[in-house]
């Protein structure tokens, strides 16, 4: 029992506070290494930080040089591509000269791509360009150049916004001409989108004029503008002298921007503008927001169509022309556009200002349309008539066409019958409609 007792005693402190101590002594040694840790993990956690930091960086490095060479324009190869499409390629001594050199904005759209052939099998050099948004569906547009491409016609994809591809454009060729069609379509689709119409309409515009201002020799501008920025003129037929101040629509709003914004570019830089008054076109490879074409796929696929009715039940009526016509007043407009007197930004002297009706000069009724439709498809259409709601859209359109007819020569030739004839044989065969049909037949 004291030998117990003795061992009990040694382990008693000899001193008071020794426990104390050794217990202090024993926290300081685990904070100790709880700082260590800690300091240890810190660094490791900066390490980690930095490492995923750098990750990140790398990858955004990587997926935006994807995005850069994606865009695929630069190079000697694409300049070359550009070169050999821009050479005009008419006989030597031909009648009707050396040939134009033509940007084409907007060339993979329904009037682009009718322009970019026409110019090209007269044997004029064209580039074409184009975003290939998704307002409709996008395979109509590559299927579009793909005819292009067949034809020689190399259409670069991207945007008039973008300044650096345009000036890179025009310093790798002159240029003589540049026809802009680019732009947001669509009269009703401005009250979901409006960004979209400022953003092409205006914006893009006014890039493509600064880069054509600099140009060295500057081209001459053939634009489309629009029959809608007769907006609520009731005065007809529609004259280019008649008001053009009160759009019914911000689609018309930006078009007559267009015209106010080319003015000030003639009148400063020296630009020659022609712009063109498009009054309802139509016909093969054309937009499938158009009336005309979605009443076509509606009627084959036994849906029902929107008849839209004015007022007092007044049938709508429009003055439609067919792309062949508009065609040959965008290639008119072309040849007799005098040309731009400025250099290097400055004006030298007065250019050519000017404005042209494009139509039919013969309004047909939208019932009269379904109803030649109907007789070509050999499908009685589902009509659902409603009267026509506020979205911008006016009761009528009808062309004066006297002063292109005098200073272009432009004279229609397709009536509506006709036209649509072609449309519904071209519809039928892109679409995969058989051959053997009744309807493919009849045509």
């Amino acid at each position: 029992m004291r030998v117990l007792a003795e061992e009990e005693e040694d382990m008693l402190p000899s001193t008071p506070g020794k426990v104390k101590i050794e217990r202090a002594g024993a926290m300081t040694r685990q904070l100790h290494r709880c700082f260590a840790s800690t300091g240890t993990m810190f660094l490791w956690a900066l390490f980690l930080v930095a490492m995923t930091a750098t990750y990140l960086s790398f990858h955004s490095f990587v997926d935006t040089s994807s995005r850069y060479f994606a865009a695929s324009w630069g190079g000697l190869h694409w300049e070359r591509q550009i070169r050999a499409s821009a050479s005009p390629r008419r006989p030597p001594g031909s009648a009707e000269g050396a040939g134009l050199s033509v940007l084409v904005t907007g060339a993979a759209g329904f009037v682009g791509t009718h322009c970019s052939l026409a110019l090209r099998k007269r044997g004029d050099g064209v580039v074409g360009i184009d975003n290939f948004n998704k307002y409709y569906d996008p395979s109509l547009k590559k299927a579009r150049r793909a005819l292009l491409a067949s034809h020689g016609v190399f259409v670069v994809e991207g945007d008039i916004n973008d300044g650096r591809l345009l000036t890179k454009l025009f310093d790798v060729v002159p240029f003589t001409h540049v026809l802009h069609l680019a732009a947001q379509a669509g009269v009703r689709y401005a009250m979901e989108n409006p960004a979209s119409y400022v953003h092409s309409n205006i914006a893009g515009l006014v890039s493509l004029l600064e880069a054509c201002k600099e140009a060295d020799p500057q081209p001459a501008v053939v634009w489309a503008s629009s029959s809608s920025v007769y907006g609520l003129n009731d005065a007809v037929p529609f004259s280019e002298a008649h008001r053009t101040d009160r759009p019914a629509s911000l689609y018309a709003a930006t078009k007559k921007a267009g015209e106010e914004i080319t003015h000030t570019y003639n009148h400063i830089y020296g630009l020659s503008v022609t712009g063109l008054r498009f009054f309802t076109v139509y016909g093969p490879w054309g937009r499938p927001d158009m009336a005309y074409f979605s009443f076509t796929r509606n009627i084959l696929q036994g849906k029902p169509i929107t008849v839209y009715r004015g007022r007092d039940h007044v049938d709508l009526a429009r003055d439609f022309t067919y792309i062949d016509d508009i065609v040959r007043g965008c290639l008119a407009s072309l040849d007799t556009a005098g040309r731009s007197t400025g250099t290097g930004g400055r004006k030298r002297g007065p250019a050519p200002y000017r404005i042209f009706n494009l139509g039919n000069t013969a309004p047909v009724t939208v019932p009269t349309l379904v109803s030649i439709l109907e007789r070509y498809l050999r499908v009685n259409a589902k009509r659902n008539v409603v009267e026509m709601p506020g979205n911008g859209d006016v009761p009528f359109t009808h062309a004066n066409i006297s002063l292109a007819r005098e200073q272009l020569g432009y004279k229609p030739t397709t009536s509506l019958e006709m036209g649509l004839k072609k449309f519904v044989r071209w519809y039928l065969s892109y679409y995969g409609y058989n051959r053997g049909t009744q309807a493919f037949n009849n045509l």
